[in-house]
């Protein structure tokens, strides 16, 4: 029980941070010079995107703990679960758009293959052996929607990484490098958290390295 209400404290904190950092940016796009408003728009989109799907996964797990806990309800558990996998999904999809403004390319091979493995994703979460109402997923359908994630998180991190190295752009270095730490504490999550529950404290690190994107996108985009 301890361990459960640490973790919903954390997620509070967590989504008090990324909401005042996506309002920042919201209430900044007034005062903004025309040629940076589709970077900013975008990048608002995207986080804010982020912290709506995380707020339905958290949201839904204090409701299932006012009604009995967690055990008792885990179709609310899954409908987090689901909200949250849904949003994280378009959000590296905006990230790619987001290089191709801040970069002014033109989208390649690779930002095609990463749309098509976010199309790919979210269609196969639609099928029903997902099973997003059980509190743990099934093991074969939980790998095979994250190696899509998988694809589309070190691509848009390698997008990034490439072209802010190149250009010496500090701020997105800093987004991509968090990108890859966020990867770093995810997948052994997702390969080894059945076996090993306590891996599932990585997720905390991970959060964390969204929130310092989400800071430094507002700091390079919007704040100055």
């Amino acid at each position: 029980m301890g361990k459960e209400v640490g973790e919903l404290i954390f997620d509070l904190v967590y989504l008090a941070v990324i909401w005042t950092i996506v309002l920042g940016m919201y209430n900044k796009l007034r005062t903004m010079p025309e040629n940076r408003l589709p970077l900013a728009h975008t990048l608002v989109l995207a986080f804010a995107l982020l912290a709506l799907g995380d707020t339905g996964h958290v949201g839904f797990r204090i409701v299932a703990h006012l009604m009995g806990g967690t055990a008792a309800n885990p179709e609310l558990l899954g409908i987090g679960k689901l909200a949250t996998a849904i949003t994280v999904t378009i959000f590296y999809a905006l990230l790619v758009k987001a290089w191709r403004l801040r970069y002014n390319k033109h989208y390649g091979v690779l930002a095609y293959v990463l749309f098509i493995s976010a199309a790919v994703r979210l269609s196969f979460m639609l099928l029903p052996g997902n099973q997003w109402p059980s509190e743990i997923a099934p093991f074969d359908y939980s790998m095979h929607r994250n190696i899509p994630l998988l694809i589309q998180g070190l691509g848009v991190a390698y997008l990034i990484l490439s072209e802010s190295v190149k250009e010496k752009d500090t701020a997105f270095t800093w987004i991509g490098l968090m990108i890859l730490v966020s990867y770093a504490f995810y997948t052994p999550v997702i390969l080894y958290a059945r076996a090993i529950p306590t891996l599932g404290l990585l997720m905390i690190p991970k959060t964390v390295a969204y929130m310092v994107a989400a800071y430094v996108a507002y700091s390079s985009v919007f704040a100055n």
